[in-house]
């Protein structure tokens, strides 16, 4: 059975790293088995040492047998191009089945070509819905999982989300999520004192931030009212603030960039490695950001976590985890963050499946197909 397994990055976003963390352990549970080909494709948005090469070797995934290169650019023209380069060589490789993780340009992409070409197409990460259609994601999602032959779930809300759309009962598998595979399996690798002392803050006394949405990061005046969130809360709580390229760059258009840098207690970081940061995400006090992948990660490590978004496509991490959605005005901001170091947090606990076992169910059921 040879399977493709198609990774990439979402336009403007913090390289692949969402991505990289849910084919790992896929692809390293395919190999256990002879009668699978397990074979990678990389689209190519990041490959350079911090976006995207440090996290094949800290995640110990085969270097990809094919590499298309295409680059960043609009969401039409990067799914354009991916289908361009992606059509030839499913043509030339034409496997039994193509995988596609996530909600990123290169899912949509995939699913597209996989299914103008006949080629039956696994959806892992199927059903999550925000039901907010300005965001990107959002229509990558309901593209692919109306493409997709096995739709893999990661919460119940997903299943019923799929058969409110008319998805047959029999495409859909409800297997845990694979980025919490990863999670377990690298957490016990983590030195989380000798990170805290590199980055010179103290274990539960710190916030870590992500932000990368343009909702957030390409209005000024939303961008200007989060620095105002951060200006309040680093006089309390230092705030380490990994930035993307592309964040940094509207921090600096925004004029935003002085002011951020001479705020004594907000650290402005490069982007980290897998582990660095899931060590400081496991020592932070809190987490605020605009990830769903980070959302899930800080429900598993009990880690309260502000989302700065009006709404979520995993609703899980806030009916059973420590996610609470604040928006991204400063004044919820700021009270989000005062209500956690009063210690009004809620009780959190693993989602079903989240048990670090997804990737042997997927196999399984491809295996059963």
């Amino acid at each position: 059975m040879r399977i493709i397994n198609i990774v990439g990055a979402r336009p403007n976003i913090v390289g692949a790293r969402p991505n990289f963390m849910k084919i790992a352990p896929l692809v390293a549970e395919m190999r256990r088995f002879p009668i699978i080909e397990p074979l990678l494709i990389h689209t190519g948005q990041h490959y350079d040492t911090n976006m995207s090469g440090r996290f094949f070797e800290e995640l110990d995934i085969p270097m990809p047998d094919y590499s298309l290169g295409i680059g960043s650019g609009s969401h039409t023209w990067q799914t354009a191009q991916i289908m361009l380069a992606l059509e030839p060589l499913l043509n030339d490789v034409r496997p039994d089945m193509t995988v596609a993780v996530g909600d990123v340009n290169s899912t949509m992409a995939a699913a597209l070509v996989a299914a103008k070409m006949h080629i039956p197409l696994a959806h892992v990460e199927a059903g999550l819905r925000s039901f907010d259609r300005t965001m990107p994601e959002e229509i990558n999602r309901v593209v692919t999982d109306s493409l997709a032959d096995f739709l893999f779930t990661t919460e119940r809300s997903a299943n019923e989300n799929l058969k409110n759309e008319g998805v047959p009962e029999n495409k859909i598998h409800f297997v845990g999520n694979v980025m919490i595979d990863t999670l377990l399996r690298y957490r016990q690798h983590i030195d989380a004192r000798n990170i805290t002392d590199r980055f010179g803050v103290t274990p539960r006394n710190y916030a870590l931030l992500t932000l990368h949405r343009p909702s957030n990061v390409d209005v000024a005046e939303t961008l200007s009212g989060i620095m105002d969130a951060l200006a309040d809360i680093q006089k309390k709580l230092p705030v380490l603030f990994p930035l993307h390229p592309r964040t940094r760059q509207r921090i600096v258009e925004t004029g935003l960039f002085e002011r951020a840098r001479d705020l004594a207690n907000l650290k402005l970081l490069e982007p980290l490695g897998y582990l660095e940061f899931l060590g400081l995400m496991t020592q932070a006090k809190l987490v605020m950001t605009d990830s769903g992948g980070v959302q899930e990660e800080t429900t598993i490590l009990g880690i309260p976590c502000l989302t700065l978004r009006e709404n979520t496509e995993r609703p899980v991490t806030i009916t059973e985890g420590t996610n609470e959605l604040v928006g991204s005005q400063a004044e919820r901001i700021v009270a989000g963050v005062h209500r956690i170091m009063n210690g009004k947090t809620g009780i959190s606990q693993h989602p079903e499946l989240w048990d670090g076992h997804a990737s042997e169910r997927i196999v399984n059921v491809l295996l059963g197909h």
